[in-house]
């Protein structure tokens, strides 16, 4: 399994529209087989700042993720409102409430 986290910050005042960006990206992880989950949060300590955090059956699921067409059109759109992005953590999950086939 495979996990990524990372903290986008938006262009300022503009978290409200990035977010719904990247939730409307859900409809298009949602169809894909290997997404295990993608969780969006706003940091509680910065006006522009948010957290995702996801979970791939391999780090091949998600690369392939973006050449989704439509994964694609959300990034294309999404991208202006990005100031920049940071604190990225690649990890290995192994058991969680969610996670469809927990690691041993």
């Amino acid at each position: 399994m495979y996990g990524l986290m990372g903290k986008i910050s938006a262009q300022p005042g503009q978290r409200e529209a990035l977010i719904g960006h990247l939730i409307d990206g859900l409809r298009h992880l949602s169809a894909l087989d290997g997404c295990y989950a993608y969780i969006i949060s706003r940091a509680a300590d910065d006006p522009d700042g948010i957290w995702v955090t996801e979970a791939w059956r391999s780090a091949e699921d998600h690369l392939a993720s973006l050449s989704n067409e439509g994964v694609r059109a959300v990034i294309t759109a999404a991208r202006p409102l990005i100031a920049g992005m940071s604190d990225r953590v690649e990890f290995e999950p192994v058991a969680g409430k969610g996670l469809l086939h927990p690691q041993s």
